[in-house]
C-alpha cells in the first residue's frame, strides 16, 4: 500500500492512498497519515476504504505534501554504504574512525522537512557548499525501546524516500558534529509516498540520485554496511522509537564533495532521489534567504 499526504489546490492537506494514477482520500479515517501509523485497527479501516475505491482524485490534479510533514524525531545513519565510506577517505577533517562495529548516528529537525516539488533553499550567506545525499528511509510503526534485531522489523511501519541535504563546510566547522550542516530549514526533503512494509523488500532495491538528469549515486540497497534491523537495534539501545519517527539509512558514493573538482548544488540545479518502487523525489534549488 502507499500512502501520502496531498493537497487539492486551495484546499486543506489530507491523508490519501496513492495507486496507479489517483489518490484515495482517507480523510473519513483519519486527520493525517500519522495516525494510521500509530494505530493499527485505523489502518486496517484504510486499507478497506482504499480497496472500495472511495473517493478518490487524479494524482495529477493533486500536490504530494512529505507523507509525514512533522515527523517526531528524525534520525540519520552516516558512512552506511562502504563505497560511501571509501570515497570520503582523507576529505573529513580528522573524522575518520576504523572502529565499524557501531553504526553513526545524528539528527534532523523535523523543520527541516519539505516536500516534493518544494525548493531546497540555497543562500550564499550561509553556505556556496551545498551537496545532495539521496537516502531510502523507514519510518517506525510500533514504539519501543532496546529492540532486538530479532524483532526490528515488526517495528517497521513502511519505506519512503529523503535527500540528505548539506551544508559541507558548515558539517565541519562546529566540532565535528553533523546536525547544524544538516539541519536547517529545507535541508531534509521526503516522499513522494510511504510503501507499507508488507509491499517491499527493502533489501533489493537499487537507489539512484541524479542531478539535472545526470545519475550522480546509484547503489543497492542490500550493500547497506549496517542493515535495516541493526540500525533500529543499535539505535534504540536504551532510547525509544516512537511511531511516525523516520529513519534515513545512510547514502551511496558519488556525493558533490567527493567529485574531483568537488560538484556542489546551485541554483537552478533540479535533484532526483528514486527507487522505483516507491517513485520519485524531485525538488529544485532556489536562492532563499535563510539569514
Amino acid at each position: 500500500m502507499q500512502l501520502a499526504t496531498f493537497q487539492m489546490p486551495g484546499g486543506q492537506a489530507k491523508p490519501g492512498a496513492v495507486r496507479r494514477d489517483e489518490v484515495i482520500d482517507l480523510s473519513a479515517i483519519c486527520d493525517e497519515i500519522l495516525d494510521l501509523v500509530a494505530d493499527p485497527a485505523l489502518f486496517d479501516d484504510a486499507k478497506r476504504a482504499a480497496a472500495n475505491n472511495e473517493s478518490t482524485a487524479r494524482l495529477a490534479d493533486v500536490r504530494l505534501l512529505a507523507p509525514i510533514p512533522r515527523p517526531g524525531h528524525i534520525y540519520c545513519v552516516g558512512w552506511n554504504y562502504p563505497k560511501h565510506y571509501e570515497e570520503g577517505i582523507g576529505k573529513r577533517a580528522g573524522q575518520e574512525t576504523d572502529e565499524r562495529k557501531f553504526a553513526t548516528f545524528f539528527s534532523k529537525p523535523n523543520g527541516s522537512v519539505i516536500g516534493p516539488g518544494d525548493a531546497i533553499a540555497w543562500d550564499a550567506a550561509v553556505t556556496t557548499k551545498l551537496d545532495y545525499e539521496g537516502e531510502l528511509a523507514v519510518v517506525i510503526g510500533k514504539g519501543g525501546r532496546s529492540i532486538s534485531e530479532e524483532c526490528a522489523k515488526d517495528h517497521v511501519f513502511g519505506y519512503t524516500l529523503a535527500n540528505d541535504i548539506t551544508a559541507r563546510d558548515i558539517q565541519r566547522r562546529h566540532g565535528g558534529q553533523w546536525q547544524k550542516g544538516k539541519g536547517m530549514d529545507t535541508y531534509c526533503p521526503l516522499g513522494p509516498v510511504i510503501v507499507t512494509a508488507d509491499a517491499l523488500d527493502e533489501r533489493s532495491l537499487t537507489l539512484r540520485s541524479l542531478v539535472n538528469g545526470e545519475v550522480r549515486q546509484e547503489a543497492s540497497t542490500g550493500s547497506l554496511f549496517y542493515p535495516v534491523e541493526r540500525i533500529i537495534a543499535q539505535l534504540s539501545l536504551g532510547m525509544t522509537l516512537e511511531p511516525g519517527d523516520v529513519i534515513l539509512t545512510g547514502t551511496p558514493s558519488g556525493v558533490g564533495f567527493a567529485h574531483d573538482p568537488p560538484l556542489f548544488l546551485e541554483p537552478g540545479d533540479v535533484t532526483e532521489v528514486e527507487i522505483a518502487e516507491i517513485g520519485r523525489l524531485v525538488n529544485r534549488v532556489e536562492k532563499i534567504a535563510l539569514t
